[in-house]
């Protein structure tokens, strides 16, 4: 959540001249709302059947490069299918650098909602276990949007 998923992805679908999919944005797109207001109507029950339904879609189209929602790998069939379909690149930010984010994401961010530093510390840290099924990690701590697309761009070419 709030690494530049959807920023570095679309500038690596545009060097790799592939199309982009930002699995909340869709999701956005089929309820009409942002994603903290259908949190706040549906519930995230909800709101994660449909991301399961988008990205069960998505992670099988050949030539895209798409953005999944933070929370998404905790759904143990989105992880698998992305996993067995995909090349799954991991963002990984360390909570030094993340932390520095949190004024900025919280307003858009549901799941950062009236929550206290140390409940976003451990949502942060219990989600760093399930993004370790991966088949490139980017540590991207000190690296700007075009750093990290060429760090993805190196290790693909190297697959």
């Amino acid at each position: 959540m709030g690494v530049g998923k959807t920023t570095i992805g679309q500038e690596l679908a545009r060097k790799l001249q592939y199309g982009f999919i930002d699995t909340d944005a869709e999701i956005e797109v089929k309820y009409g709302m942002k994603t903290v207001d259908i949190f706040s109507i549906y519930g995230e029950k909800d709101f994660r059947k449909t991301e399961r339904e988008i990205v069960m879609e998505t992670c099988q189209m050949e030539g895209k490069v798409i953005s999944l929602g933070g929370g998404a790998f905790k759904q143990e069939e989105i992880r698998q299918a992305c996993l067995e379909h995909g090349i799954v690149v991991f963002l990984d930010m360390t909570w030094e650098f993340w932390k520095e984010r949190i004024s900025i994401l919280s307003p858009t961010r549901p799941l950062l909602q009236e929550k206290s530093l140390d409940d976003i510390e451990k949502l942060f840290n219990d989600r760093q276990a399930i993004y370790q099924d991966h088949h490139i990690r980017v540590q991207i701590d000190n690296l700007g949007v075009d750093q990290a697309v060429e760090a993805i761009y190196d290790e693909l070419k190297l697959r």
